[in-house]
């Protein structure tokens, strides 16, 4: 099964991904993540107003299988948070790219983004 990696995001090696669109970075885990997990049961949200830095765990999935923690790619404040993906937790295995996505940061420091891996690097590591 070949997972999307969409071209216009970047991507972590924990598998989370980000949109990026002025100093708004909208976060969410990867097709390819939410294959791994299979069926997502839960998702734990962060507080909008916290304050996190890039790497730290902000977010809790669980699915049928296992709960991982959830990563924030980037420094910033949560500005907003998909209340939708927490009560139907299904949308993260539906739509990763889109409806899925669990939170939005206000950057604090963009050059940030620039260290996070490319859709051709993210789809090497992979294997797609």
């Amino acid at each position: 099964m070949s997972s999307q990696v969409p071209a216009d995001l970047r991507y972590t090696k924990s598998h989370e991904w980000v949109r990026i669109a002025g100093d708004t970075a909208t976060v969410g885990i990867t097709d390819h993540a939410q294959h791994e997990l299979t069926d997502v049961v839960f998702v734990e949200l962060p507080a909008v107003g916290r304050k996190v830095k890039a790497g730290e765990a902000v977010a809790v999935v669980e699915s049928v299988k296992t709960a991982s923690d959830i990563y924030s790619p980037v420094s910033g404040e949560i500005i907003a948070v998909n209340d939708a993906v927490g009560q139907d937790p299904a949308l993260t295995n539906s739509a990763p790219y889109a409806a899925g996505h669990f939170f939005q940061v206000r950057l604090s420091a963009s050059a940030e983004v620039d260290s996070l891996l490319t859709p051709a690097d993210y789809s090497k590591q992979i294997g797609a």
